[in-house]
């Protein structure tokens, strides 16, 4: 089995821990080159894994030995890094958002397709994470019939004070609406947020809890809750509802404590824990996939749907309304 070498873009924490895992889980890659726009940080982090330190992404992306590339960098650097990814052919794992802008994801898209075959996969875990994936084996066997209602909750203890009001959408809920989408097999067609009323644990200028509500192609309704002040921990929850059944994502695995009268267990409180597994296998599946030159993972459509659909979810927000995603036609390129 040939190994992966792999280029890595940004060595700030998402992408040490990639790195890391890159380096420790994962079978049949190692890290050859790593940039960063802090070189004395790039420099430190390629002489633990004995990599190189190269002075800018393109040099990473254009390094010989690097097979494949990983983009951890800034949001607003991602579709510069992407593009020259696909333009040296090389397969890219970009971690989400694949652009900060829809018409730049849809560069992406366009470039992708010229170029002939996929090389990108977007950092969306939650498809990883073995709860969904049991999600998705139920839905997909008919097992509660046709889908017609989403029950999804996405809760954090808290958020720094830079954090504002359209990252409900931006940075939280865009995995619920890439999660909604793969587990449905359809699109999302129109979004609208409500506000309920505030917690007084927020900053004031910060509108929390939102209540998203979104329509599917096919007629499902899905609700999704986003409380990033809940203050209990991070709770993820999602119940999908059919014309015979009911399927529920179960809460991860915790050992339950009885003592002084009581029966409790605990709670995760940060996306890294929660999440950690996941991480694990989606990048060991990457590894796979670029070694076979055959992604299945989320794709660059992906990428662009969610950006679209993330957008319209912050016009609602502003103007309280119905706002329909406008999407373009999926091409057959990524199965349309």
């Amino acid at each position: 089995m040939r190994s992966v070498s792999v280029g890595v873009i940004g060595t700030g924490w998402i992408g040490q821990d990639h790195i890391r895992r890159i380096t420790e889980r994962v079978v049949g890659a190692r890290v050859v080159a790593v940039a960063d726009i802090d070189p004395e940080r790039a420099k430190q982090v390629a002489s633990d894994v004995e990599a190189r330190a190269l002075p800018t992404g393109q040099d990473v992306i254009d390094a010989p030995e690097v097979d494949a590339v990983v983009v951890t960098s800034w949001g607003p650097t991602h579709a510069e890094y992407v593009l020259a990814a696909i333009a040296a052919g090389k397969h890219v794992f970009c971690e989400k958002p694949l652009a900060t802008t829809a018409e730049d994801c849809l560069r992406i898209v366009e470039a992708e397709q010229v170029h002939g075959r996929r090389l990108v996969q977007v950092g969306f875990m939650r498809r990883y994470d073995a709860g969904y994936r049991q999600l998705k084996q139920v839905i997909d066997a008919g097992d509660i019939g046709t889908p017609l209602m989403m029950h999804c909750a996405h809760r954090n203890p808290t958020v720094p004070e830079g954090y504002h009001s359209a990252m409900a959408a931006q940075d939280t809920a865009i995995h619920e609406i890439d999660t909604v989408r793969w587990l449905l097999d359809d699109e999302i067609v129109s979004a609208q947020v409500l506000t309920p009323r505030s917690t007084s644990n927020k900053f004031e200028h910060l509108t929390d809890p939102q209540f998203m509500l979104f329509e599917m192609a096919g007629g499902a309704r899905i609700d999704l809750e986003v409380f990033v002040n809940c203050q209990y921990g991070y709770d993820i929850r999602c119940e999908t509802v059919g014309e015979t059944g009911a399927v529920s994502l179960p809460d991860p695995a915790q050992v339950w404590l009885r003592d002084a009268g009581q029966v409790r267990t605990g709670v995760y409180q940060d996306w890294k824990d929660r999440f950690a597994e996941a991480f694990d296998v989606e990048l060991a599946e990457w590894v796979r996939a670029v070694r076979d030159d055959a992604l299945t993972g989320p794709s660059a459509w992906d990428g662009y749907a969610a950006s679209v659909i993330s957008d319209a979810t912050v016009e609602s927000l502003r103007t309280g309304g119905v706002v329909n995603t406008q999407l373009k036609d999926r091409p057959e390129f990524y199965g349309g």
